[in-house]
């Protein structure tokens, strides 16, 4: 129902039957009742024509003078697996492509997925499916959805092979550490520091029998532990041979040594325990924020950045997440990043559950009292985007409050948590109803 504009009962009707106004009026020197933030979030909001990519999008340029001059765009999700949340994140990058000069896509997969992708995207051969479900199988965005991404970002390079889109996964390397990476190294070291070959060799050897992630993290921790170490100082080995001019070679394989580290490090960590998994998931965002960055600045590229609301977030709702990659893209580029979340009232989406690793559709009805979507769908558009930083400060006050909102990953039920929408994003997206993600057939 993209598009359409609701009737509503009258607000004032509406404020004043839910708080008993029209029985008992306020006493002299009461406290004030809050003040009611749909008027002001309605006057502010700018409807979707459409979830779906592709067609007019002059709806969208609100957006794009709300996203100004940022080189990095945080664009959430309120679940992993529904439908219009990814259609609509392929919709914006196409205008923000068009209209604002983004070159890349970057999404929370490895970094060895992104390097497969990008080369797809960029003309390599093999076929768009299997290399879809070969990388993401273990995700949520095993979808055609995703496919579809993919196919369009190498149809625009087909036919602009002189401003190509790039497609980059900036997270630890996890299904599977790529030969990609051991190879980008060696290779560089053979070519021009041949004298650290046979030592960087023998610290990769280990690591490079570990390669499938879930093997790698069955080994003891200790054994672990030694392999971060390798890992690391295979790094720092190629990092002290910096050549004093600059080079795109050694640039790139000094970065694939640095994800190898990375990956290294937090698999080292005790995952198992309270501690260990916050150490983790703080380490995790950080790296996430470090790689995109490094990409922004060697590439020179725009990029719009798809991960989980919590993750393209200035705050974080959830004791074990320390510090939000947003936050740390924040610190680093300031107002050159923008973060754009994601709420939605009522629908579907694919998730596992406790029990069981299947992607099944689950569904939740319509958001209840208190909760901040409950009162986020009573603007007379069903879906909508809307400038938090830019309503008045009574507005942004009521959005400042911690108030259940939903926050679905890979495992349903999950949530809702006290999420304050103004602090955590600049820019909401609001859609009425979602519905599941399409998962490819086996």
């Amino acid at each position: 129902m993209t598009g359409v504009t609701r009737r509503r009962v009258p607000l004032l009707l509406v404020t004043a039957v839910g708080t008993g106004a029209l029985l008992a009026p306020q006493a002299v020197g009461a406290t004030p009742r809050a003040a009611d933030p749909v008027p002001a979030i309605e006057r502010a909001a700018h409807p979707l024509r459409s979830t779906d990519p592709g067609g007019d999008a002059r709806d969208l340029r609100p957006l794009g003078r709300m996203v100004g001059g940022a080189s990095v765009v945080g664009l959430g999700e309120a679940t992993h697996g529904s439908h219009e949340f990814f259609t609509m994140k392929d919709r914006v990058f196409r205008y923000l492509v068009e209209e604002k000069g983004f070159t890349t896509f970057a999404q929370e997969v490895s970094w060895t997925t992104g390097l497969r992708f990008d080369a797809y995207v960029r003309g390599g051969e093999g076929d768009v499916r299997e290399l879809v479900h070969q990388e993401l199988a273990k995700t949520p965005w095993d979808t055609e959805e995703y496919v579809e991404l993919l196919t369009w970002m190498r149809a625009y390079n087909d036919r602009h092979p002189e401003r190509e889109l790039r497609f980059m996964g900036n997270d630890l390397n996890y299904p599977e550490l790529g030969e990609e990476l051991f190879g980008g190294v060696t290779d560089y070291v053979r070519s021009h520091e041949p004298d650290l070959l046979p030592r960087i060799t023998e610290l990769y050897a280990p690591i490079r029998r570990l390669a499938d992630g879930d093997t790698y993290m069955g080994r003891p921790l200790k054994e672990r532990r030694k392999l971060a170490r390798q890992a690391r100082e295979a790094f720092d080995l190629l990092k002290n041979r910096r050549p004093a001019r600059s080079s795109e070679k050694f640039t790139w394989a000094l970065q694939h040594a640095r994800s190898l580290s990375q990956t290294a490090t937090i698999y080292a960590l005790p995952l198992d325990t309270p501690e260990g998994a916050k150490e983790a998931m703080l380490y995790r965002d950080r790296l996430m924020a470090e790689n995109t960055a490094w990409w922004q600045r060697n590439t020179g590229d725009k990029v719009l950045l798809s991960a989980h609301n919590a993750h393209v977030s200035y705050e974080s709702y959830d004791s074990r997440y320390p510090k939000m990659q947003g936050a740390f893209l924040r610190d680093r580029l300031g107002e050159r990043y923008t973060s754009i979340g994601f709420t939605f009232d009522q629908g579907s989406f694919m998730a596992q559950s406790a029990d069981s690793k299947a992607w099944q559709p689950r569904s939740v009805g319509p958001a209840t009292r208190g909760m901040n979507e409950y009162t986020l769908d009573k603007v007379r558009h069903d879906d909508y985007f809307v400038d938090m930083r830019a309503l008045p400060d009574r507005t942004q006050a009521w959005l400042s409050k911690a108030r259940p909102t939903r926050s679905i990953g890979n495992v349903h039920p999950d949530g809702p948590y006290k999420i304050r929408l103004a602090p955590s994003h600049d820019i909401l997206i609001h859609l009425q109803r979602v519905t599941a993600a399409h998962r490819q057939s086996p």
